[in-house]
């Protein structure tokens, strides 16, 4: 499949769900967060490495407006990154069980996530709408999102799809996700799902 007909399947998916969104679906649109939460190792170390990248002084700048053309540049960067990228994990990259780095061809979900919000970030989205999200797959195994918040709902950008989905249509538990007031804080997510979502088999 082309890139043209990821972007223009994908806005039209985009446009059913976020109509879904506004007809009194039982998800909210928005993850529902419940405090602080320690951050991730892994981010904590690239954070210490990369003081830049974790720093923002601009506090949450509120969820971002999603334009026709927004929703075409998310669609964009997640497709690109999945497409250049070749998943490997930290053990046969770098021999060590957990490192968080900019990935060139190869990385495993934590790396696509940040390249993913480094883009976005250069294409003009606030620091506190692209915020890296830990989340559990139904295996109970682990993984990283990128969530997108905006004004028609919170969307999940994910190596392992090019759909981009509302985090409420995912498969995953949501645990925590990175501050939108400070990228180097962490907040618990609090998943009324989690019931529902753990029991599909």
């Amino acid at each position: 499949m082309t890139t043209a007909n990821i972007l223009k399947g994908g806005f039209l998916a985009g446009a059913i769900m976020m109509a879904m969104a506004g007809s009194g679906q039982a998800t909210p649109a928005s993850m529902a967060l419940a405090g602080n939460a320690s951050p991730p190792i892994g981010h904590y170390e690239f954070c210490k490495a990369n003081p830049t990248e974790c720093a923002y002084a601009g506090g949450d700048a509120g969820p971002a407006i999603l334009t026709e053309e927004r929703w075409k540049e998310i669609l964009k960067v997640n497709y690109t990154v999945n497409s250049s990228v070749q998943p490997e994990t930290d053990e046969q990259i770098y021999g060590v069980e957990e490192r968080w780095a900019y990935p060139t061809s190869v990385g495993d979900c934590e790396d696509y996530v940040l390249l993913k919000r480094k883009m976005l970030i250069e294409d003009g989205f606030s620091p506190s709408d692209t915020l890296i999200t830990v989340v559990l797959q139904p295996n109970g195994e682990g993984h990283a999102v990128l969530t997108v918040r905006t004004d028609h709902g919170d969307f999940i950008l994910d190596n392992m799809r090019n759909k981009v989905l509302l985090w409420s249509d995912t498969e995953y538990t949501y645990l925590k996700r990175q501050s939108a007031n400070d990228p180097g804080r962490w907040s618990k997510l609090q998943d009324g799902r989690a019931v529902a979502v753990g029991s599909v088999k």
